[in-house]
Order: structure tokens, then sequence, then C-alpha cells
């Protein structure tokens, strides 16, 4: 049976992958956006149109992925601070038990 530690991090793991998983989700949108505004404008110059909606999709995309991020930490934190607690009481009646 596995230990409430390793369980956690097992827990962790399958967040970090989930986030890699988003990121490369939101890569492959941007990828396919941008070859639909490559195929809907043509390429007029440094500064056309085409390439101020690519360059507004990339914020875009790079805000979304940021904020994903920071979702994941404040939910890590949260959880790793649940489990020291947990782990911390479960102490606290194994001491009290053994005295």
């Amino acid at each position: 049976m596995p230990t409430s530690s390793k369980k956690s991090a097992e827990g962790l793991q399958g967040v970090i992958e989930g986030l890699q998983e988003n990121e490369q989700s939101a890569l492959d949108a941007v990828q396919r956006f941008i070859e639909t505004v490559n195929d809907a404008f043509p390429d007029i110059g440094e500064d056309g149109p085409r390439k101020q909606i690519i360059d507004a999709a990339f914020k875009m995309t790079g805000q979304i992925v940021e904020a994903s991020n920071r979702m994941a930490i404040n939910v890590l934190d949260v959880t790793e601070g649940a489990l020291r607690g947990i782990s911390e009481r479960s102490e606290k009646e194994t001491s009290k038990a053994s005295s």
C-alpha cells in the first residue's frame, strides 16, 4: 500500500504532467492559428496586419499559459500545506499513543 508521501508525490507529478500537456496544447493551438492567418492574409511586409495578429496570438497564449501555471502553483502550495498539516497531526497522535 503506497504511503501518503508517495501518493502526494504521484499527485504532484500528475499536476506537472498536466501543465506540460496544457502548454503543448496551447502551442499547438497557436500553430494552427498561425497557419489559418497565413492562409487568410498575404505577407505584406514587416508590420502588416498578419504580423500584428500573430504577435497578439502569441502574447495571448503566453498570458493564458502563465495564468494556468500560477493557478497550478497555488493549488500545489495549498495541497502541500494541507498535507503538511495532516502529517503533523498524525505524528502528534502517534507520539501521544506511544507515550
